[in-house]
């Protein structure tokens, strides 16, 4: 078995996020407040209350190098909290939002961070010295619905978003005064802030949590159509391929390496994804169990510059045998909603991983020991 410790720290969990040494946890039970919780004697003790918010809070996200905590509610505000003298203080985000904040993430190099809403728009925010706050910049008119998910690509400028249109959509995020050009490639170089690098239209129903690759050179986001998306190439002719499957839908994804993701959701069990020789993704098996389920059994598509060629497929596995019903989770009893990489010092591999849930529970997964995962790894 994968999971190499489970800790139950409340009913029900929103989000969570570990500080740079993994020595403490941040969750949010369900409701307005922050608990930060220290590993102690091998004992979880909650030694931080965060209160701000007026609402829940749909968002946390803990920076690994500067040690600061971002954090957004539904109650449309956003916080950045400074642990000083012992006592995390709030730094106030002007968001300007009229709707929900959902999701939040920091920037590779922590300068930025990225807010998604309900009010169809995306916050790209920095901190201004002279004001001791932090002011956004605002995606507006891009998005039809709420911004579910966003990811920040490696090179601290493209930004990718998931929305409840369906849709997946490339940004560029650069700041004049806070990026710098040079570290931009290829086509998308010269784009101004805002400018739309490239919509995927591959699913029709509300997509959720997207993640770059360690390289970022692909992108990977999930649907409300038990389908998994799989973009290399990402520009104006992405090589495009979906993954299909039987169980219940994807809330969020996680590249554990170029080869491999690992998807989490309604069905309470991690599902592993892997790539072949070839870069054909396909199912391999549920993290919680050693059966593997044949591939056959799920459909893969591929469609190379999908923007001209979308909907014929290239390669396709179909078969309409209908699977034997299989029990629901296994360490998780509900929902999987959140999956975050816990990264060793000087190990680009992400084989240590944990996941929360709304039953309560923070898992930590270790791949390091799956000889049948090794190979993707």
């Amino acid at each position: 078995m994968a999971a190499v410790a489970v800790h139950q720290f409340a009913e029900c969990i929103t989000c969570h996020a570990w500080s740079p040494d993994q020595s403490m946890v941040a969750l949010c039970p369900n409701n307005n407040e922050v608990h930060i919780y220290m590993l102690s004697q091998d004992k979880w003790e909650k030694i931080h209350t965060l209160q701000k918010h007026d609402q829940i809070i749909s968002g946390i996200d803990w920076s690994a190098r500067s040690n600061r905590i971002v954090t957004v509610s539904h109650d449309r505000n956003s916080y950045v909290w400074n642990l000083e003298e012992a006592v995390w203080e709030p730094t106030l985000v002007i968001l300007r939002l009229n709707r929900a904040a959902l999701c939040v993430q920091w920037s590779p190099k922590e300068n930025k961070f990225a807010v998604g809403s309900g009010a169809k728009t995306v916050c790209i925010c920095y901190y201004e010295q002279e004001n001791n706050w932090w002011v956004s910049k605002l995606i507006r008119k891009k998005h039809n619905s709420s911004v579910t998910g966003v990811a920040w690509h490696p090179n601290n400028i493209l930004l990718a978003t998931t929305s409840t249109d369906g849709k997946c959509r490339v940004f560029s995020t650069f700041i004049k005064g806070v990026d710098r050009r040079d570290s931009v490639m290829g086509s998308s170089a010269d784009a101004k802030f805002g400018e739309q690098i490239v919509q995927l239209d591959l699913s029709f129903c509300w997509a959720f949590g997207v993640k770059w690759s360690p390289s970022g050179n692909s992108l990977a986001y999930v649907g409300h159509n038990s389908t998994i998306y799989f973009v290399d190439d990402v520009g104006p002719s992405p090589l495009a391929q979906n993954v299909a499957f039987r169980d219940l839908p994807l809330r969020d994804v996680l590249f554990v390496s170029e080869r491999m993701a690992i998807g989490v959701g309604f069905d309470c069990n991690p599902m592993v994804f892997a790539s072949d020789e070839s870069g054909i993704w396909c199912f391999v098996r549920f993290l919680d169990e050693r059966k593997t389920i044949s591939s056959s059994k799920y459909g893969s598509q591929f469609s190379e510059a999908f923007g001209k060629l979308y909907g014929q497929s290239k390669h396709g596995v179909t078969n309409d045998a209908v699977e034997p019903s299989r029990s629901r989770g296994g360490i998780h009893e509900n929902c999987i909603n959140c999956i975050v990489p816990l990264n060793k010092a000087g190990n680009s591999r992400r084989t240590r991983f944990s996941t929360s849930g709304l039953d309560g529970k923070v898992v930590i997964w270790d791949l390091e020991n799956q000889e049948d995962l090794s190979i993707y790894l």
